[in-house]
């Protein structure tokens, strides 16, 4: 499987933001990609919610999604939109929504974001996700002719037993887009998705923002960039820096039953009692 991270530093502006995305989709393919990967919340960088509302739209509607699922159908490229921000979450929240489209443009799987980052960096860096977002409550596996993979979105990443789950029910290849704060990159990113990949013998595929983010409405944020993939072993087999662009690597899958084989821990649980 040839993938194409696309490292992206989106702003506020939806239609600003897809052709972004179509350009760099072309250059993926260009490059002999069979799947192309973009990184948390790829439609739209924002902290204010009133802009946020003013420029959303539920899945049905929103033009992001239309436009890139028509882009991979033009372009014969899987696509794994690592989330976009869409109206439609309970107590009139958005979502934080990622998808797998098919070659054909069919959504084959989606999975709405379980942990919310609620979380105070420093003083002067604090977030509040689940005051604008709901939280999923579903994991997600997705299987296809290039692996089978298992969903999640950023924050995700602190919670082992997600990703063990999804490991012991198939995944082959994690999926970790994301849009990490800078002072949690340089202390975690790398760290935590190796951790991934060594305790389930999965591929770790990071797509990432990257850079300061433009932003018409509210403060600008900005992200850590370093798209990463890991191999099952817990080798860096890219890491992407801080520069936006499309970066490919080549995954040999037969590596995941073969690291499994030499070091089963995925299928070596036993239960125990306590605390």
């Amino acid at each position: 499987m040839k993938a194409a991270l696309l490292q992206l530093c989106s702003s506020d502006d939806p239609a600003e933001n897809l052709e972004s995305l179509r350009g760099m989709m072309e250059e993926a393919a260009e490059q002999g990609a069979q799947i192309a990967l973009t990184p948390e919340v790829s439609n739209c960088v924002s902290l204010d919610r009133a802009h946020q509302q003013a420029v959303l739209a539920p899945e049905t509607d929103d033009p992001v999604l239309a436009g890139l699922r028509d882009k991979a159908c033009d372009l014969g490229l899987w696509l794994s939109i690592g989330s976009l921000a869409l109206k439609g979450g309970t107590g009139g929240r958005f979502v934080n929504r990622s998808f797998l489209v098919s070659p054909e443009g069919q959504i084959v799987a989606r999975y709405d974001k379980i942990h919310m980052f609620d979380v105070q960096v420093s003083e002067a860096e604090t977030y509040r996700e689940s005051g604008g977002y709901a939280p999923g409550d579903s994991a997600v596996l997705a299987p296809s002719p290039l692996g089978c993979f298992g969903l999640s979105v950023c924050y995700d990443l602190r919670f082992a037993h997600l990703y063990r789950r999804l490991a012991r029910a198939g995944a082959e290849v994690l999926l970790v887009p994301s849009a990490f704060s800078p002072v949690t990159g340089q202390a975690h990113w790398e760290t935590l998705l190796r951790a991934r990949a060594i305790e389930t013998g999965c591929f770790v595929i990071a797509a990432a923002q990257a850079g300061r983010h433009k932003a018409r409405a509210g403060r600008a944020r900005q992200t850590y960039g370093h798209s990463m993939v890991v191999s099952p072993w817990g080798a860096v087999l890219l890491d992407a820096g801080k520069e936006t662009g499309v970066y490919t690597v080549d995954i040999a899958l037969e590596q995941v039953a073969d690291t499994r084989s030499r070091l089963p821990a995925i299928h070596s649980d036993r239960k125990f009692s306590g605390p």
